[in-house]
């Protein structure tokens, strides 16, 4: 116990919990958008939701005045900060949920929230009517936090953060196989790829506000969608609107928030990228169109009633939302057949592109995947042949192509593990699995679609703490949380 004490030394503490304390001010300055939203529609809780924002900004005000007698990090201080970080914000952005009025308890609260930062999206509120409207917001500002990343917002205004770790940070919390910078310094990337999804999510707004959505619904949606996280303010999400409209301009932002930010930012700024040659994107329009025209064939056989919307729109919808992990299904998905709930596996696994906001394994890793096993078939043929995986036109490191594999194997460890916790703890197996790999997904479609009517309400507490975890794992990517379980990550 007492060499671990020592180790612990080995860590920047100080230094940390300053970071952490800048970025519980900026998430108390984003509380302030609740607040505002209830005091113009007049809520009662409005003056518990100010609450809230108070000890969330003193706190961390408190701790952004400590002095470390370095600025100095190392990776190990990333991988603290970034694990820690997404908890304690989470923490502490519970406490409008146990203050205004939602009677959660405090297992409610921490998943809610902890799905709304790794937009998960999925929800312990059995109904949304009568919920404030403060709450509602907060729900979707936590997830429009999440979609691009905590850190990746704290680097691009913090400055400070530059020179204390600010690339560990970036590669700790960033998905993808590898990061690539926009800039020199890493808050010009982090400001880059924020602008981008500021413009974008602005422009869903304007663009949903001209729907049968009103302000207030169009600013919720808005966030939520561009966060492919699908918080809805309404239990029939957007089937409430059954809107032509509405349906097209999400399947135009989901699929945005499945790109590479980093793509989309060379793309618009007029470096010598073609977009439509990198590999993950190519890869992804083909599984969008491949899974959209097997949903239209399954409709087709499955139902004797269809429209020119149902067999085209409908499943282009339901391919997007599934491979963005936004997670929004058709009311009518279960009576779609047996081949949609292959596709939909598939989807939910697959995710879309690295370095977007969507969950998911990531098409890149998919694309290195089938690649090297391709290889793997070749060489068994020849034995003395060099081979390597392309990407992009260019070889890979086979650092990366091992780091790879060993993600996808832990993923599947990490959905068997988990799905058998959870049915040891009362919840049957298929539901059992399916809500893990919907949680380590990031998405956030509800257990009936398995073929369970149990809400994720009526689990026990345990349970729910064990998805809450599973979602952040998924969030980060597995290695930055496993590690910090691993007992040899806190030595010297």
């Amino acid at each position: 116990m007492k060499r671990f004490s020592k180790d612990i030394g080995y860590i920047n503490l100080i230094l940390l919990l300053r970071i952490i304390g800048y970025l519980l001010v900026i998430e108390s300055l984003f509380m302030l958008i609740p607040i505002i939203t209830g005091l113009l529609y007049k809520e009662p809780a409005t003056i518990r939701f100010f609450g809230a924002t108070l000890i969330t900004g003193i706190s961390g005000a408190g701790m952004m005045f400590l002095k470390p007698k370095s600025r100095e990090m190392h990776k190990r201080d990333a991988v603290v900060l970034t694990g820690f970080t997404w908890i304690i914000l989470s923490l502490f952005g519970m406490l409008p949920f146990l203050f205004c009025g939602t009677h959660f308890s405090i297992t409610d609260a921490f998943l809610e929230t902890m799905s709304g930062f790794t937009t998960t999206g999925i929800s312990v509120l059995p109904t949304l009517q009568g919920v404030p409207k403060s709450i509602l917001i907060w729900r979707s500002v936590v997830q429009w936090i999440g979609g691009l990343g905590i850190i990746l917002f704290t680097l691009a205004v913090v400055p400070m953060l530059n020179n204390a770790g600010g690339m560990q940070l970036f590669n700790a919390e960033v998905t993808g196989i590898t990061h690539d910078k926009l800039r020199p310094r890493v808050s010009f990337t982090a400001k880059g790829l924020w602008l981008i999804y500021i413009v974008l999510t602005a422009i869903l707004i304007v663009l949903l506000s001209f729907s049968r959505m009103d302000l207030f619904e169009a600013v919720c949606h808005g966030l939520s969608t561009m966060s492919t996280g699908g918080f809805s303010t309404s239990d029939l999400s957007i089937a409430q609107w059954d809107s032509v409209y509405i349906k097209t301009v999400f399947c135009i932002f989901m699929f945005l928030g499945g790109v590479n930010f980093s793509l989309m930012y060379n793309a618009i700024t007029g470096r010598n990228v073609k977009i439509w040659k990198n590999t993950a994107f190519k890869w992804y329009l083909w599984m969008i169109l491949l899974c959209t025209i097997g949903f239209s064939i399954n409709i087709f056989i499955a139902s004797s009633r269809y429209t020119a919307e149902s067999l085209i729109l409908d499943p282009l919808f339901q391919t997007i939302s599934f491979i963005s992990s936004t997670g929004l299904v058709d009311p009518d998905f279960k009576n779609w057949g047996s081949l949609s709930t292959v596709l939909l596996l598939i989807l939910i696994i697959s995710g879309a592109c690295a370095g977007s906001t969507s969950g998911g394994v990531k098409i890149d890793r998919i694309v290195v995947l089938v690649k090297f096993l391709k290889n793997e078939f070749y060489k068994m043929m020849h034995p003395s042949a060099v081979t390597t995986v392309t990407i992009n036109g260019k070889g890979t490191n086979q650092t990366i192509v091992n780091k790879t594999l060993a993600f996808l194997f832990l993923y599947g460890i990490v959905i068997i593990v988990g799905g058998l916790i959870l049915s040891l703890l009362g919840m049957p197996l298929s539901q059992a699995i399916f809500a893990t790999l919907a949680a380590i997904s990031n998405m956030g479609l509800e257990t009936d679609i398995a073929g369970s009517s149990t809400h994720i309400a009526e689990i026990n507490d345990l349970s729910k703490w064990i998805l809450s975890f599973i979602m952040l794992i998924g969030r980060l990517e597995l290695f930055t949380i496993l590690l910090l379980l691993n007992p040899s990550f806190w030595k010297k």
